[in-house]
């Protein structure tokens, strides 16, 4: 296979005539960097390998090329430099990476999608990741299919790390494979980081703040991935939020301070107390901490409509912050109907606006439309009307 791979390359070469931009960058970094070759070899293409022994197509395979060679120029000098000096100015050390692939059992529609995913991967070093590769099926006991999956997501941890016995604590701590890669997809940064130094210390910490498993998993990457003394930090100023550590949504206010600037958090709490008073505020952050993570605007708009238009007290609002995470194209037209409702006398009195907003569209729909589409039959076009952003002056 290795053989007819070398014997297609040039031919390749030789039949385009219009090289791509990346086909002669590849020709001057390797003909600058070698001083033995012939003259009669032809220099080694990137796009042109990707094409042959990968299986990419030639636009993928080009853009694929494009991406190799700047990831290797963002990320460090040392992958600059072996990108143009070494590993990819030839077959030899991308032809074995591939055989390590297909080692494992990966098809070649398996290594097409891993090589355009990350490129780089065709610059391992053969003698580092062979075994990580190895390890993951004889001593993880992933199947292809599963090593297929991960590699599309964390073939950097792969290539760039001893990344066996993080994926091994991971799994464990996790509980599945599968919860794993949800995690990975999110960012692979975090099986990246220092084991025992940094992912058991803050999970630890985790733990002794209340922070349970499954919510350990919904925090951001940088979270559990920072060092242990930012963790601690982020901690402090959670419980600054007003956020005990035995709340059960104080992952939530780390996740929050860990996102944002500590001034845009002060800036949303003078405005939240300046609006909804200062003992109010520090229940509804308590509740629900990721309503500081919303701009001033965002949160300014609401309780001018939720006060003003609505007419809601702010103690009312206050005790249900989940107000705050709907849009005003959900809050104003289901106002519109509210308002109908209760003046046609079609609706409970007792009946909260609140209520109104958390039903899902179709269940609102059905309950508060279609049931009155007889009694008041403009109502369905009133509110499709107010849903998009214009609000009936009657119905």
């Amino acid at each position: 296979m290795l053989f007819l791979r070398r014997q297609l390359l040039p031919l390749l070469r030789a039949a385009s005539s219009l090289p791509s931009p990346i086909y002669h960058r590849a020709f001057l970094l390797s003909t600058s960097t070698t001083t033995s070759t012939s003259a009669s070899a032809a220099p080694f293409s990137l796009e042109d390998y990707l094409t042959a022994a990968c299986g990419l197509a030639p636009a993928q395979a080009r853009k694929t090329a494009q991406k190799a060679f700047d990831e290797a120029s963002r990320i460090n000098k040392k992958a600059f430099e072996d990108f143009r000096n070494c590993r990819l100015n030839s077959a030899s050390n991308p032809d074995a990476v591939l055989e390590l692939l297909s080692g494992v059992g990966l098809s070649r529609a398996d290594i097409a999608a891993v090589v355009a995913a990350d490129p780089l991967l065709l610059r391992s070093s053969p003698k580092n990741i062979g075994p990580r590769l190895l390890a993951l099926h004889d001593r993880l006991g992933l199947s292809t299919h599963q090593i297929a999956r991960l590699l599309l997501v964390g073939s950097r941890a792969v290539r760039s790390c001893d990344v066996i016995p993080r994926l091994e604590f991971f799994i464990s701590f996790f509980g599945s494979f599968e919860q794993l890669l949800v995690i990975m997809k999110k960012s692979s940064r975090t099986i990246e980081s220092d084991l025992e130094r940094v992912i058991k210390p803050n999970i630890s910490l985790l733990r002794q703040c209340g922070v349970s498993v499954r919510q350990t998993a919904q925090l951001n990457a940088r979270v559990i991935a920072c060092s242990p003394e930012r963790l601690k930090e982020l901690v402090l100023c959670a419980e600054e939020l007003g956020v005990p550590r035995s709340s059960r949504m104080f992952w939530q206010a780390v996740a929050v301070v860990a996102q944002n600037t500590k001034e845009k958090l002060a800036a949303n709490l003078v405005l939240l107390k300046g609006t909804l008073g200062c003992h109010e505020v520090s229940i509804a952050v308590s509740k629900l901490p990721c309503i500081l993570a919303r701009s001033e605007d965002f949160l300014h708009r609401r309780i001018q409509f939720l006060i003003k238009e609505v007419g809601l007290e702010p103690q009312y609002i206050v005790q249900r912050p989940a107000l705050f995470t709907y849009s005003l194209k959900r809050l104003v037209p289901r106002h519109c109907v509210m308002k109908v409702l209760l003046a046609k006398g079609l609706l409970d009195s007792n009946r909260s606006f609140y209520s109104l907003v958390q039903y899902g569209e179709e269940i609102f729909k059905l309950r508060y439309i279609d049931n009155h589409k007889d009694s008041v039959p403009g109502l369905a076009d009133a509110y499709a009307t107010a849903c998009g952003g214009i609000v009936p002056s009657a119905v």
